[in-house]
């Protein structure tokens, strides 16, 4: 039988959300409209937040909540270095340190020991230079990681015991909940992204949640070009960002969250059948979920392979028989950017690394059929029995 192509990620579209777009396109509101509205709306009452803030990317949405949480010249933000880097490059815009600690073996989440150790011992986990050492902790920022939940309640607790922002980076856990709560409604703001291979998508997007009314006011300026309530069109309270969501997009995400529930079990069906064939071959990791997750939100299948395997060089073999695979993460901190800006070095974060050096992320989607899913287990089985 002929080998089937494999796309990395497919978004799952329907003739629906098609059709949601060309209606925009027949009206002359293609921008700050009613279907942004709609969009937050549908997050509010998903979520049960009280506002919802959409704009153009997670990156911006982060950003946003930097601003919002008055992270600024020299400010500390405890973080996890095993993320994609928009979580940390957000504090480096306003000229504030992220200051990682290392993750949890298991799941690749941030530990919240160490989260505790360090608001404690900040001097300690301070990187090598460009960090002011008399600075004072200012947020703690935790990242859902591949569509499961940090473990949120202890930081919390860290949290208020030492009167910190908590900005929940939920961008890829969207219908993620922790001990029954929705992810993105943990910390004082939860943050969204749509890219086209995230559980919905608006081709590029991303939305805040918050249930803090005053924060919410200013975000909406900030994405506005810092249009604050009353201003008129060329008058700006606030120094902003053109952050806005288009109507096209905003029209394509109301679709796609009201189908999300339908999206997140196409998902789980096909993480039931990767774990059902790579749990049998030697070797090979598949993803462990916390008890306290009470619904996993699949965002990528990644798997991690023995230590004693060649990582980069199964890759190949794998690219080269039609299955595409990308490592995930790439350590933050070993970032060319980072290395020279704060001095970091391999072996600064070890389990960090070890996930780095041992992760391959898998062809994954909600569209994903199951002969493809049985293709990509046997190419890998295959490829481990090479020499």
């Amino acid at each position: 039988m002929p080998k089937l192509p494999i796309p990395m990620s497919s978004p799952d579209l329907t003739d629906t959300e098609r059709q949601a777009v060309a209606n925009v396109l027949e009206t002359p509101i293609l921008s700050m409209g009613q279907y942004v509205k709609d969009f937050e709306q549908a997050f509010c009452d998903r979520t049960g937040a009280k506002h919802a803030i959409a704009v153009n990317s997670g990156t911006a949405a982060l950003h946003l909540c930097v601003r919002a949480a008055g992270i600024g010249d020299g400010d500390l933000v405890i973080t996890t270095p095993f993320s994609f880097v928009a979580s940390s490059n957000v504090m480096l815009f306003e000229n504030a340190t992220p200051v990682f600690v290392d993750i949890d073996p298991r799941t690749g989440n941030i530990d919240p020991e160490l989260v505790k150790d360090a608001v404690g011992n900040i001097g300690r986990y301070l990187p090598r230079k460009g960090a002011n050492r008399d600075a004072k902790i200012k947020a703690i920022l935790p990242v859902d990681v591949f569509g499961q939940p940090a473990d949120m309640d202890p930081i919390k607790e860290i949290a208020r015991e030492n009167d910190l922002v908590v900005i929940e980076d939920s961008c890829e856990a969207l219908g993620a909940e922790y001990k029954g709560q929705p992810a993105g409604m943990l910390g004082d703001f939860g943050v969204f992204a749509f890219y086209p291979n995230k559980q919905i998508t608006t081709g590029e997007g991303g939305l805040i949640i918050t249930d803090h009314e005053e924060n919410a006011d200013y975000m909406r300026a900030l994405r506005n070009q810092g249009r604050a309530p009353g201003d008129t069109w060329l008058t700006h309270t606030h120094l902003g960002y053109n952050y806005r969501l288009d109507e096209m997009s905003a029209a394509l995400g109301v679709v796609q969250m009201s189908r999300l529930d339908e999206l997140l079990d196409k998902r789980e069906q096909v993480a039931g059948w990767y774990e059902a064939r790579l749990s049998e071959i030697q070797d090979v990791e598949i993803q462990f979920i916390e008890k306290f997750t009470t619904r996993m939100s699949w965002f990528v299948y990644v798997v991690r392979f023995d230590a004693t395997i060649d990582r980069d060089a199964l890759a190949q073999k794998l690219i080269a028989r039609g299955v595409p695979v990308r490592p995930y993460f790439a350590p933050i901190h070993l970032q060319p950017y980072m290395v020279s800006k704060f001095g970091y070095q391999p072996g600064d974060f070890p389990i960090t690394e070890d996930l780095g050096n041992r992760g391959l992320a898998l062809p994954f989607s909600g569209v994903m059929s199951e002969a493809l899913v049985e293709q990509v287990s046997q190419t890998i089985a295959e490829a481990l029995l090479e020499k």
